[in-house]
């Protein structure tokens, strides 16, 4: 065989195509994988995440709790009576007890009624 009796062999068109298949279908796997390694990872902070606001929430609700405590403590009838004796205050009497009349409903009805045996009872 001399150099120029060299067998030239045709590419067969199916072999190519069926090349470009294959490989589009191996990149759609890559792609489909990546994507459910991004969905974790994104799944797995959000766990994080949501571990990290249900922790600040428990801590929120004790804090409400003591401060509600507190609060029902610092208003009880007991120790503002005993602060307002530390203070000098005392209860009123009954002839330092006035009706600002400006501010007292006039007419016939149930207030008046009121208003007119107050008066009786201060005068």
């Amino acid at each position: 065989m001399t150099n120029e009796q060299r067998l030239h062999r045709e590419q067969d068109p199916r072999v190519r195509r069926s090349l470009a298949v294959a490989l589009a279908c191996a990149g759609l796997l890559v792609l489909a994988g990546l994507g459910l390694v991004g969905l974790r990872i994104e799944h797995v902070q959000l766990a994080y995440r949501l571990d990290a606001l249900r922790t600040e929430r428990a801590r929120s609700e004790r804090l409400i709790r003591q401060l509600e405590v507190q609060v029902d403590t610092l208003r009880a009838p007991g120790r503002l009576e005993a602060r307002a004796r530390d203070l000098g205050l005392t209860t009123p009497a009954r002839d330092q007890v006035r009706l600002a009349r400006e501010y007292v409903p006039t007419g016939t009805g149930t207030a008046a009624a009121h208003v007119a045996g107050t008066e009786a009872l201060v005068r």
